[in-house]
């Protein structure tokens, strides 16, 4: 389901979403995870390791590697590609560099895999491979390769696709398509700058912007994978909209026709300006809630967020936008470019610009950020949701921390865009300390779940930080650059 699906469903539940939290239950809490005996079961995780269900001991290289990365264990994979043979060390540094953000570096290294890993037989690394180079074309603006890579992946592999991986390619699957003749957006450089941002009726970050010269207010969703546009405003700036459209599910949760779009001109609050950006137009009563009689005019997403560079949110409703340095048109990479150095052993940058490094590693995985969290070498990954209203962390968070609500009231929580999903047992934490690089940082009355959701992509981390939690903090900055993630006290 979409984060604007989460959204619907989180209105339309915010009237029994109270009396719900104040209900308490007899259930008794589930017992940690290293506590429930199970022909499967891990020992206790060490410093730095996190159990994973499903996990067994005695599994080769290849399929404990496949573990931790389903794991979003990153770090632990970089830390061991110099233990792999040539081929598959090439494999997974293409891989993480994916999850890094870095398309290019991971194009270079996974592009002369295709052929190989596909004759090979491996369903595994194939989909893997596939889903990666998809996401690369993607994320570097080339609309016709991306295209063309996830409808193969489609095609190849839609058998080996479970429920969740089918609804996360779904909208690049139907919507690129229509875009695969778009030209690519480009950015003229600026320097650092700060705007004044609004905070919507849903409760959300709204900056403003500039259409063809038209001022409006765009929604800023950091893991959104398009630009989206009202159609009303795209017919205000007398865009040109296509015909073509692609009918989906999985950004509201029911089906909704888009179309698509070229903006010519697009200016980021007066400051930076974008060329020929791809937006992709809903109409309006899509995105209307009645409730607030709020209607949003468009989402800024990913493709043009990560062209600012590092972005920082601040507790006084100003963001402070430091735009990537122009960079001279892409040239043939040199021997021992940036694509040989993708080849070596990842390490962690010490310094730039002559001062440390500061904050969490962050990456994507899909469509979610994922945010390394924790002392050094005992990291923990949580997503980062700077679209999502609510915080919640899982009932693995519960399972290391079990012991904190000893004698606690355990109180029934609904899961935000869980319209299905009963109440579930949770524990309300009064204060949760964050780590990220060297800062700590504590987040208030936070709902604990106590038992796995049955789904891997929230059972698997930490909890989600929303904006409730991010609001608690004094700044927040997301750094495109240096894939990092760095906080201020509250």
């Amino acid at each position: 389901m979409g984060w604007l699906a989460g959204i619907f469903a989180s209105c339309a539940l915010a009237v029994a979403a109270g009396p719900l939290l104040a209900q308490q239950t007899d259930a008794q809490p589930t017992p940690p995870a290293s506590q429930q005996a199970s022909p499967d079961a891990q020992q206790p995780a060490g410093p730095g390791e996190q159990v994973h269900t499903g996990a067994v001991s005695g599994l080769d290289t290849d399929a404990r590697l496949q573990n931790l990365l389903a794991d979003h264990q990153f770090l632990r994979i970089e830390a061991q590609l110099d233990q792999l043979p040539p081929a598959e060390r090439q494999f997974y540094r293409g891989i993480l560099a994916n999850r890094n953000n870095d398309p290019k570096a991971s194009i270079q290294l996974l592009e002369p895999l295709v052929d190989e890993v596909t004759a090979s037989g491996n369903t595994a690394h194939e989909k893997l491979l596939r889903k990666a180079l998809a996401e690369d074309y993607l994320r570097s603006g080339d609309w016709s390769k991306a295209a063309q890579a996830y409808q193969t992946l489609e095609t190849r592999l839609k058998g080996n696709l479970n429920a969740d991986e089918q609804a996360g390619i779904e909208m690049p699957l139907k919507l690129l398509p229509l875009a695969a003749a778009n030209p690519p957006m480009t950015v003229e450089p600026c320097d650092p700058f700060e705007l004044q941002v609004s905070t919507d009726p849903l409760g959300l970050t709204e900056i403003p912007v500039f259409v063809d010269a038209r001022p409006h207010s765009w929604m800023l969703d950091p893991t959104a994978p398009f630009n989206l546009i009202a159609r009303s405003l795209a017919k205000e700036a007398g865009l040109k909209v296509s015909d073509e459209f692609a009918t989906i599910h999985t950004l509201t949760g029911r089906p909704i026709q888009v179309h698509v779009t070229v903006i010519p001109r697009f200016t980021l609050g007066g400051r930076i300006t974008f060329r020929n950006m791809t937006a992709f137009v809903f109409d309006d009563q899509d995105y209307f809630f009645p409730q607030t009689r709020f209607q949003v005019q468009g989402v800024l997403g990913y493709p043009a967020l990560s062209a600012l560079g590092s972005l920082t949110l601040t507790a006084d409703a100003t963001i402070l936008v430091q735009p990537r340095e122009a960079m001279p048109p892409a040239a043939a990479d040199p021997p021992g470019g940036k694509a040989a150095k993708a080849a070596e052993p990842a390490t962690e940058p010490a310094a730039k610009n002559g001062k440390p490094v500061q904050g969490a590693r962050f990456f994507f995985d899909g469509d979610q950020m994922i945010v390394a969290l924790g002392k050094a070498g005992q990291e923990r990954m949580y997503v980062v949701d700077a679209s999502g209203q609510q915080t919640y962390l899982t009932s693995r968070y519960y399972s290391e921390h079990s012991d904190d609500f000893t004698g606690k009231a355990m109180q029934l929580f609904t899961l935000p865009g869980a319209q299905a999903m009963p109440p579930q047992p949770a524990y309300v934490a009064e204060t949760v300390p964050l780590i990220a690089g060297a800062t700590t940082v504590h987040i208030h009355y936070i709902q604990v779940l106590t038992q796995p959701l049955g789904s891997a992509a929230l059972d698997d981390v930490y909890g989600v930080l929303g904006v409730d939690a991010l609001d608690q903090l004094k700044a927040y900055t997301f750094d495109y650059r240096d894939m990092r993630f760095s906080v201020k006290p509250e």
